[in-house]
């Protein structure tokens, strides 16, 4: 055996890694390197925490409580539509399942902006919505500009990201298993209890990360369904760096919201690999 050839290959995965790397270092290492030099200094380059410290001022926090409780809405809502959707096309032919995960992943191939603004054009006051039900003589619906047409767009955006890796989990959960927990006695509930779920636990985990950081961090959807009124933390970002151009309180309120979601994907990892060694029974 040539003893140069793991050297030569390990050399070729060198080689063939470099673009990567490189991607890598210039467009996620260099801009993090960027925004923290300006959340750790002042306009006039010292150093200081309190472009950090700004997410606990009061407006920020509001904006950051808000975004909390539009994730946190957003991801339970997805993951009640996703099982039962995932569990009903588990019994369908393979045919029929291509079918169904190709009309679920459909609207992705759509720009994300359009499918934003036809919401808009649905659940506005003269909207279509209200069209159908004021032909139907039932009283229109005032959702428009308000929490609940934010949280209608970041669930309609984000419910594949939680059907897919949930689908994914249970694909992989043997049926032989399933069917030996209904001769044993369980119900349709206690198979999905005690089984599918704690079997799919790290499908489930995948979609929770998947679905909460970006609902957490939108802001083109609530600036376009919440019509500029309601503002998420990623709405308070963005106006820092384009309209208030101040960079650095805007690095600060970045670093801030990226240690919220490493310690949100921290504690979800760990959940992961312990769902991964535990069903209940």
């Amino acid at each position: 055996m040539n003893k140069k050839g793991p050297v030569k290959i390990s050399n070729k995965r060198v080689l063939m890694a470099s673009p990567y790397t490189l991607w890598i270092l210039a467009f996620t290492i260099l801009p993090l390197v960027v925004i923290f030099r300006y959340a750790l200094t002042d306009k006039s380059g010292g150093f200081t925490f309190d472009n950090i410290m700004s997410m606990f001022s009061p407006i920020q926090w509001k904006a950051m409580i808000f975004s909390l409780e539009i994730a946190f809405g957003c991801t339970v809502i997805c993951i009640l539509l996703s099982y039962p959707m995932v569990l009903a096309m588990k019994r369908l032919g393979f045919k029929r399942k291509g079918f169904s995960l190709f009309i679920i992943i459909l609207p992705m191939w759509m720009n994300f902006i359009l499918r934003i603004l036809a919401w808009q054009m649905i659940i506005s006051n003269n909207g279509i919505l209200n069209f159908f039900l004021g032909k139907m003589g039932m009283g229109p619906l005032n959702i428009a500009n308000t929490p609940i047409a934010i949280m209608i767009g970041v669930v309609y955006d984000y419910l594949p990201y939680m059907i897919l890796p949930i689908y994914t989990a249970v694909m992989e959960i043997d049926e032989d298993i399933i069917e030996a927990a209904r001769d044993l006695g369980a119900g349709g509930f206690t198979v999905f209890i005690k089984v599918i779920l704690p079997m799919s636990v790290p499908g489930l985990i995948s979609g929770i990360v998947m679905v909460f950081v970006p609902s957490m961090t939108s802001f083109v959807i609530s600036d376009i369904l919440g019509g500029g009124k309601l503002q998420l933390i990623g709405n308070v970002i963005e106006q820092e760096f384009t309209t208030g151009f101040d960079w650095n309180a805007g690095s600060g309120l970045s670093v801030t919201l990226m240690l919220f979601v490493l310690i949100g994907l921290l504690f979800s990892s760990g959940n992961k690999e312990e769902g991964k060694e535990s069903v209940i029974w």
